[in-house]
């Protein structure tokens, strides 16, 4: 079995008997001992995600990857709202490292990536355990089908609301549990349905990279993620699409198609969207 190496991320592991309820208040998911795996965020208090990543509980403890460039302001952050609860924080950079295979791997500690239909699982292990590990771009290809935005490769921290990259939509966010830092904000943009910018697939991108502006009646609608074999995910205002026909990135046509677990859709030309 081949597992790819995600060279740009950095697993943690959390610890003792404070941990479920801590990051249960802290973090935007449920987070339960069941062994599933759920997109997380951790939010600033005005709302926009600081880091984001899978967290999965085995083996007695929580596991969670971020991305590299957010891993010195979470692990920051963390250790500062743990104060004196009995919970153990671990950044597993030096000793661990993280993966992704199509299927479950025999060893290491592999969670399920149950976001979107085959996007295989994230798997954790020492060092020494992956030394046959190989680089590759098979999570990333996979990813962008389905529609799935990850901090990195397609934005950066404290740049985005949950409701831009689909967290909503995809298990990420707990609408009905107390309070964690940033849920007023991304309550009141779900009571109120104001989220306007969202996930979408652009294909058939002939020239364009990520930050580059896709472009509808000669303005800007959104910016394209990493494009893998002519293809990303953008975060786009969907009630600025008008004719999806006319879109276009650096001159050149591409196709625009909403994630099949979407539930909004674009307006239609002169009109509004609709958003669930």
């Amino acid at each position: 079995m081949t597992i790819e190496r995600r060279s740009d991320r950095v697993a943690f592991r959390f610890s003792g008997p404070d941990t479920t309820h801590l990051l249960h208040d802290v973090l935007t998911p449920p987070v339960l001992e069941d062994g599933v795996a759920r997109w997380c965020g951790l939010l600033a208090p005005q709302g926009k995600l600081l880091a984001e990543g899978l967290i999965g509980w085995a083996d007695g403890a929580y596991w969670l990857d971020v991305p590299s460039a957010a891993a010195d302001n979470f692990f920051k952050r963390m250790k500062m709202y743990r104060l004196r609860a009995k919970m153990e924080i671990e950044r597993l950079d030096e000793s661990h490292v993280i993966g992704w295979s199509t299927a479950q791997p025999a060893s290491g500690v592999a969670h399920e990536d149950r976001r979107a239909e085959g996007l295989g699982y994230r798997v954790i292990a020492p060092v020494g355990d992956a030394e046959d590990w190989v680089d590759g771009d098979g999570q990333a290809r996979i990813r962008i089908a389905a529609g799935i935005l990850e901090m990195g490769p397609d934005f950066i921290p404290e740049d985005v609301f949950p409701h831009d990259v689909g967290m909503d939509h995809l298990g990420g966010v707990d609408f009905k549990k107390g309070c964690y830092v940033g849920q007023e904000v991304v309550s009141r943009m779900q009571h109120r349905g104001t989220a306007r910018r969202r996930p979408v697939i652009v294909s058939g991108i002939a020239q364009g990279g990520r930050g580059d502006a896709i472009v509808v009646g000669g303005k800007s609608i959104g910016t394209l993620g990493a494009v893998v074999d002519g293809s990303a995910v953008a975060i786009v205002r969907i009630d600025k699409v008008g004719d999806v026909d006319e879109a276009s990135v650096n001159g050149a046509p591409v196709s625009l198609a909403l994630p099949h677990w979407a539930r909004y859709g674009f307006a239609a030309p002169g009109g509004d969207s609709e958003d669930d």
